[in-house]
């Protein structure tokens, strides 16, 4: 038997390690970040998981099983598991053997397998869904039951390639300008180009549902407008903020065609609804009791949509699937950084809008050009002995609360600062008081959740044209904040281990800068807590795309630095 070494130790329960300085660690890594989730990384070893939903968008990609199994093959140390070649095949198999389409008016849903429909038919939850009895391999679907009907046979384990086809929704005449404000060719990038059309193509042409990954700082408003730009219908676009609204009514009205006349804001402030409506998730998904009903759905249903685009979809509330479980017959885009979610519904996002249609690696993008080269340093802050005190006589709960606000932080603050003099750095955190307190320490202005809107823009202009270099945030500015010249972010805490926060925070800082300068991401994490496994469970999603992370601790005379201030 070969001795031949290789990075891959693969288990039969799809759990499979990586080691990390192997030779063959890189293309290890590039076929582990299509068909698996990177689940831990303590050290040299880095620990994925093989789940049905990672193959799903596999095979949605391209992939087949016997390729997927070849690949691990040559990369495994020790083989592969009979068991876990049985459920690749079992899995990716599943992919394309339910299909829904349409014959004539109706809709129907076409199994390959004669057991497999006899199987659905006894299925009582699913009794509500058909229209008749089955004819052949076929039986006819409510149309209104689309949506449902896909997410239900993906909670069973069987994701369904729907082909039925989309209505065109209202003709919208429009396309990308041939200039920008200051006389420069608008262009999309190779890749937004290939992102808009495997969305809108897809597979043996059965495109128009679909999510596209693309890294922060890629320009994924690109491809919204790329797309609207493509299917020229009114379009509704959802995204996280107000400040995300106004952002995509800016780049809609600088470069596309569409008017003012065209372009409508519908949030707490303003509910304008026109050809191309830009709205919250928030707005959307609110309502006066717990039990009451959302006023404001009305939006998705009173005009002919012919797109709907959901910017941040790794964010998508559960109510706003819900209704999207009812617009099936309209086309989909989610636009996002990573398919992470922390509340385990990616099977609902590769139902209820689509499975992966592009998907553009961040070191990749990196290696082109198209984003920054970040340096990511983990800062281990100690705890003042007061501090420690406090944190070994808490609850599990408040201990990750003062290991996050540890009040020496505000010195590493301050040293950070002094290595980036004047550089446009971000200090963004979790929680309010500590933000406050940095704030007034160092002196700076802050961004917080009851910062007005008007008093927002300012400050992030002001932070555009250089007249303000250090900005202190709250969780607010994670998502769809337009600041292309940041080039340090310094994370003082999160929330637990979100790794789509790390990757939305990291992304601050992630757009090319004009003279080429290096960017910077520190994280600061108090040393011997709980805040430590937490900054790996966070870490995951970067570390999957091929960052590494330093880690420097902060030296003891801080602590005497920090007590002397106070």
């Amino acid at each position: 038997m070969s001795t031949v070494s290789r990075p891959l130790l693969i288990q039969s329960d799809g759990t499979i390690m990586m080691q990390d300085h192997h030779p063959e660690a890189d293309a290890a890594q590039e076929l582990l970040r299509e068909i698996a989730e990177l689940i831990k990384r303590p050290g040299e070893w880095h620990t994925y998981r093989v789940t049905s939903v990672s193959l799903w968008n596999a095979a949605a990609s391209g992939w087949t099983a016997e390729t997927v199994l070849e690949r691990l093959g040559n990369l495994a140390r020790y083989g592969l598991p009979a068991l876990l070649v049985k459920e690749i095949r079992h899995f990716m198999g599943r992919y394309g053997s339910l299909r829904l389409r349409t014959r004539g008016d109706e809709l129907e849903l076409a199994v390959q397998d004669p057991g497999l429909l006899k199987q659905l038919m006894a299925n009582s939850s699913l009794e509500a869904c058909w229209l008749k009895k089955p004819d052949g391999l076929t039986v006819a679907v409510k149309k209104e039951a689309r949506g449902w009907l896909k997410r239900e046979l993906i909670a069973l384990g069987y994701p369904v390639m729907d082909e039925a086809g989309y209505r065109l929704g209202e003709a919208l005449p429009v396309k990308l300008k041939e200039k920008d404000e200051e006389g420069r060719t608008i262009r999309l990038r190779d890749y937004q180009e290939n992102a808009v059309r495997a969305f809108a193509l897809g597979k043996n042409g059965a495109g128009g549902s679909g999510v596209v990954v693309l890294p922060c700082g890629a320009g994924k408003t690109w491809v919204g407008m790329g797309a609207l730009a493509k299917l020229q219908c009114e379009t509704l676009i959802l995204t996280s903020n107000s400040v995300s609204v106004s952002q995509w009514v800016r780049e809609l009205l600088r470069n596309t065609t569409l008017t003012e006349n065209e372009v409508g804001e519908y949030t707490g402030d303003r509910k304008n609804v026109k050809p191309v409506t830009v709205a919250t998730y928030q707005i959307l998904t609110h309502r006066k009791s717990k039990g009451g009903a959302y006023p404001h759905w009305k939006l998705f249903v009173d005009r002919n949509w012919g797109l709907i685009i959901y910017d941040e979809v790794h964010l998508l509330p559960a109510p706003v699937f819900r209704m999207t479980a009812d617009l099936q017959a309209t086309r989909r885009l989610g636009l996002t950084a990573t398919l992470v979610r922390e509340d385990g519904r990616e099977g609902d996002v590769f139902a209820l809008i689509g499975p992966k249609s592009y998907d553009a690696p961040w070191r990749s993008m990196e290696r082109q050009g198209w984003i920054a080269k970040p340096s990511c340093l983990e800062v281990r802050v100690p705890l003042a002995p007061n501090t420690a005190f406090q944190y070994r006589e808490a609850t599990k709960r408040q201990k990750h609360r003062i290991a996050g606000e540890n009040p020496l932080k505000i010195e590493a603050v301050r040293r950070l600062l002094s290595r980036h003099p004047e550089q446009p750095t971000l200090i963004i955190g979790q929680y309010l008081d500590q933000l406050n307190s940095v704030a007034r320490g160092l002196r700076l202005p802050i961004i917080t959740g009851s910062t007005p809107q008007s008093e927002r823009q300012k400050l992030f202009d002001r932070f555009n044209r250089g007249e303000i270099s250090v900005l202190a945030v709250s969780k607010v500015a994670n998502f769809a904040v337009d600041l292309p010249d940041a080039a340090i972010a310094i994370q003082i805490s999160g929330s637990f281990g979100s790794r789509q926060e790390e990757a939305q925070r990291l992304g601050r800082i992630l757009r090319p800068k004009r003279d080429g300068q290096d960017v910077y991401f520190y994280s600061l994490i108090s040393d011997e807590t709980d805040e430590i496994e937490f900054a790996r469970r966070r870490q995951r999603f970067l570390l999957e795309q091929g960052y590494e992370y330093e880690i420097d601790w902060l030296e003891e005379e801080a602590i005497a630095g920090e007590e002397a201030m106070t």
